[in-house]
């Protein structure tokens, strides 16, 4: 089974619009793949929540409760700088510590590294168009 990273946009993403993301969600609560997550992709969602779309505690809390069960916790040894954001660079991180095989992300700095040391960078409609799950 591949092993994939999210970036925290296809979390937020999910959560508050659906679509795509939350079809890729959807398929990791069926153990299609198997999901990676660092605590710093974790915390980012969780602060977006709380900050950027004002949701409380209890809520952050809740849906942390339904996500983060579903994911292999990763702590990345290594530091990478291959992207101008260090957020970028902390889900590089992830997926090469994980082992991953796929990172999936709307960012576009992100996706112009496809492939980056031999994972691929890819949307989520990409993800889904091209059945990239499958090992």
């Amino acid at each position: 089974m591949i092993r994939v990273v999210l970036d925290s946009n296809i979390y937020i993403s999910a959560l508050l619009f659906g679509g795509n993301p939350r079809r890729i969600l959807q398929l990791a609560e069926e153990s299609a793949f198997e999901l990676a997550v660092s605590p710093e992709i974790r915390s980012e969602v969780e602060e977006t929540l709380l900050e950027k779309f004002r949701w409380t505690g209890t809520e952050v809390a809740w849906v942390a409760d339904r996500l983060w069960p579903h994911a292999q916790l990763v702590i990345p040894e290594s530091s990478i700088s291959d992207c101008s954001d260090p957020d970028d660079n902390r889900v590089l991180e992830c997926a090469l510590d994980s082992p991953a095989r796929v990172v999936v992300t709307g960012d576009r700095h992100l996706l112009a590294l496809d492939p980056w040391r031999g994972i691929r960078i890819v949307t989520a409609r990409a993800f889904l168009d091209h059945g990239l799950w499958y090992d």
